[in-house]
């Protein structure tokens, strides 16, 4: 048994969630539906609260939506449970009868209609991609506390993740950069690639032993995205193609996240660049850091929700039943 492979530190307890969630399914939604107009009028606007609402929810036109489903029958969605649990922790407020249009899963299309989805691709024209919080068990965890500075990390890139033969992107990294003296990379999943790349796991708290992580995108985003920014390691990544409730458009080249080209091939002069300036880099962590608190504090988190419900089911011509 891979002993090391059991880190619980920074993760999200899953058993924790999921007795929440069913809790929450005993508890009749009309309970929750009392209490809708007090927490959206609860909000001592913070500054950045509707901007934020308007950057989920980019709708600004009136709508009529094709084939929707009721709030009351979101549990019918194919598709994981966490994304339904992360759906009805929301939806439960508003009256059931409100519909809307949702796929659950790794979407890296616009849809033809105002749809909620996790991730989004990255363009001026994605407005039908409303995003809500989702899978936030797996994506959304927080680096706790570290054993050791930036300075005092391997001036090393590390990455432990899984490859698929249907991510081209991946392959082409793992292909040029494995076995390289800056790099400690490899595949922990096992398939037809190539046997070499198989090595063994790493803890997050092993991979903080690095000055810099990988964080390439999958089959959407770069799940280890968050943890890594709220870290003293810095991401190192192509600028991103998805998003998410992360708001991973916002990202700025060098200033969140020191910046590779897409094929990669600076991936050597970036690190030694900021290797030798580490005011620079420190500079980047501190952003990086300040950047990943405003997904902290959970009345926010939940009012920006409840707002980007809210603002959906107007723009979808439904204000009738709110």
């Amino acid at each position: 048994m891979e002993l090391k492979r059991i880190s619980y530190k920074h993760k999200n307890n899953k058993p924790t969630y999921y007795l929440i969630n069913y809790i929450r399914l005993c508890i009749p939604s009309m309970y929750y539906q009392k209490k809708i107009k007090q927490k959206i009028n609860s909000k001592e606007h913070l500054s950045g609260i509707q901007k934020r609402v308007d950057y989920y929810n980019k709708l600004s036109n009136t709508t009529t939506l094709k084939d929707p489903i009721p709030l009351s029958d979101i549990k019918k969605i194919p598709g994981s449970k966490v994304y339904f649990f992360d759906l009805y922790q929301y939806s439960r407020y508003f009256n059931q009868k409100l519909k809307g249009v949702f796929l659950f899963g790794d979407i890296v299309h616009v849809p033809g209609q105002p749809t909620f989805v996790k991730s989004r691709p990255i363009n001026d024209n994605n407005a039908n991609a409303v995003l809500l919080k989702w899978n936030k068990l797996r994506h959304f965890m927080f680096i706790k506390k570290e054993q050791k500075t930036y300075l005092e990390k391997k001036d090393m890139l590390v990455s432990r993740g899984k490859v698929h033969k249907t991510q081209g992107h991946r392959i082409k990294f793992i292909e040029k950069y494995f076995n390289h003296p800056m790099c400690n990379i490899g595949r922990v999943n096992t398939n037809e690639l190539n046997p070499l790349w198989k090595v063994a796991r790493l803890t997050i708290d092993q991979q903080l032993n690095y000055k810099f992580i990988l964080c390439l995108e999958g089959n959407d985003v770069a799940s280890n995205l968050k943890w890594v920014m709220s870290s003293q390691s810095i991401a190192v990544m192509p600028e991103p193609k998805f998003e998410t409730w992360f708001m991973e458009g916002l990202l700025v080249a060098d200033v969140h996240y020191i910046k590779i080209k897409d094929d990669y091939s600076d991936l050597e002069q970036r690190l030694t660049y900021f290797i030798e300036n580490q005011d620079k880099a420190l500079h980047i962590i501190k952003n990086a850091n300040a950047y990943v608190q405003q997904f902290k504090d959970k009345k926010t988190e939940a009012l920006i929700s409840l707002l980007t419900l809210k603002k959906y089911f107007e723009k979808t011509d439904q204000s009738q039943l709110l």
